[in-house]
């Protein structure tokens, strides 16, 4: 985050300094600058591509920046895009679904939040845990590989595939790399799966809460959702049976281990019901793999996957190595088998050809290398001692707020506000107090059962700054107990 805002910081600077040049003068050196800002070179170059970016100067390879050339009065003029909100709202004859899409849940967690703000929304790895190192040299290694930059299998990578097929199926190969095809990230895959499984006007069961990103895909893809409620053992197998019945719906979506935002795990006997009452319903059940990798380093041996245990094919299972590794490292899997694998395959095509090889190599070069199983234990151990830190720091100085599941795995706290809070009112407090945190509203796609808020701990520098968060969450609370 500290390096995001120097940037932003040194570009604004600069960009309030360009009227003490005429167009196409030469800006001081790159050197002068870092000197004079006290910035690294890194964020001098950032800084100045972002002006660039913005056509306000001109970069020239080995002489350097200068003013862009003033831009022509009366050049462009505001166009009115009024007639946009009649030609986006008419709906047809029969059309059953709004095609607007609500992405507050979603962009809540991408939208980086002002300086000095901390993140405990964010869905992602702190810097601080993202593998940086063994990320760069496996891009390094990727690029050096024959026809890195060629077309790859529109099915994904034949080496990447049997990876992700060993990872699914478990030690008994209950999976194939045939049965696999590579995907640019979770989200996408969870999308190309509900595209595939269900027709626009169509019910999907939803854990409920469940997290936004599914509820947003469902509804970009002009699917209803419908909630089944969960508890500590994961999605409750009595209402997803009497859901399907009422709906006829014939997808449902869970999350069966660290299940965002509860941090619940499906029970070994809610798996077996699980799948059983699928398989009578004749529905597909989307598993949704994303944590498996964020495990803490106390957790118990975790199950196999529900594709694992599923020879009829009633599970479409994604999952992805974003959430371990960066953002930025969009590469993730679908895992199908029968007739469905090729529904999904034509969606994925249709939608993005394929995932860029270049992305697919430096995934095969981080996974295969010495240093991906160390990495993994070291997100295991710091996950595992943010977890405790704040979960004391809540249980000390929020004790109005209700944690009733500690998760051994995953980024995040859910907790129970008291009846009759305004969680909105509180996320305005806690920003103004120097915290961001996500409201609970979002992860219900019907009415919710009480007020909630979500606690990521992963997004943070360290334990300082998860006690600090906490501090500031305690006076946005009082503030929101004062208002209210």
């Amino acid at each position: 985050m500290q390096q995001r805002s120097s940037v932003a910081e040194l570009a604004e600077s600069l960009r309030r300094d360009l009227d003490r040049y005429s167009p196409g003068e030469k800006l001081p050196s790159s050197r002068a600058l870092v000197e004079r800002h006290r910035v690294s070179p890194v964020t001098v170059s950032r800084a100045l591509a972002a002006l660039a970016a913005e056509g306000l100067v001109v970069t020239r390879p080995g002489a350097g920046a200068f003013r862009a050339d003033r831009p022509r009065a009366g050049a462009s003029r505001p166009g009115d895009t009024s007639w946009q909100e009649v030609a986006l709202s008419v709906e047809t004859a029969g059309e059953s679904v709004p095609r607007s899409v609500d992405a507050s849940g979603v962009l809540a967690t991408l939208v980086g939040p002002p300086p000095g703000i901390l993140e405990f929304n964010n869905g992602y790895l702190h810097s601080s845990l993202q593998p940086e190192r063994a990320l760069a040299a496996a891009l390094a290694r990727a690029g050096r590989r024959p026809g890195a930059w060629g077309r790859p299998p529109v099915e994904g990578l034949p080496e990447l595939r049997a990876w992700f097929a060993r990872e699914i199926g478990g030690p008994a190969g209950a999976l194939g790399a045939a049965d696999v095809l590579v995907t640019a990230g979770g989200q996408s895959a969870l999308t190309t799966a509900l595209r595939a499984l269900a027709p626009p006007g169509a019910p999907v069961l939803v854990e409920s809460p469940t997290y936004p990103g599914i509820l947003a895909a469902a509804r970009a893809s002009g699917l209803r959702p419908v909630p089944v409620p969960v508890d500590a053992d994961g999605v409750r197998p009595d209402l997803l049976a009497e859901a399907l019945r009422a709906t006829g719906a014939r997808v449902f979506v869970c999350q069966p281990l660290f299940q965002n935002p509860t941090g619940a795990m499906l029970s070994a006997g809610r798996r077996r019901e699980v799948l059983a009452i699928a398989r009578a319903a004749g529905a597909f059940v989307v598993e949704d793999d994303f944590a498996r990798r964020l495990v803490h380093e106390d957790a118990l041996p975790l199950p196999a996957t529900l594709a694992a245990d599923d020879p009829d094919g009633a599970v479409v299972h994604v999952c992805s190595l974003t959430k371990a590794t960066s953002p930025s490292l969009r590469v993730g899997a679908l895992a199908a088998r029968g007739p469905v694998l090729e529904r999904l395959r034509a969606i994925q095509v249709v939608d993005s050809f394929f995932v860029p090889r270049p992305l697919q190599e430096t995934a095969l070069e981080l996974v295969g290398a010495p240093s991906w199983a160390r990495h993994l234990r070291t997100v295991a151990a710091e996950l595992h001692t943010r977890r405790e830190a704040l979960v004391t720091a809540v249980r000390r100085e929020l004790p109005a707020l209700e944690l009733r599941h500690v998760p051994p795995g995953g980024y995040h706290l859910w907790l129970r506000l008291p009846q009759g809070t305004d969680e909105a009112a509180l996320a305005s407090a806690a920003l103004r107090a120097g915290v961001a945190v996500a409201p609970g509203r979002p992860y219900f796609c019907a009415e919710p059962p009480a007020p909630h808020v979500r606690l990521s701990f992963a997004s943070v520098a360290g334990t300082g700054e998860l006690a600090e968060g906490v501090r500031r969450l305690r006076t946005a609370w009082e503030e929101a107990l004062a208002g209210g």
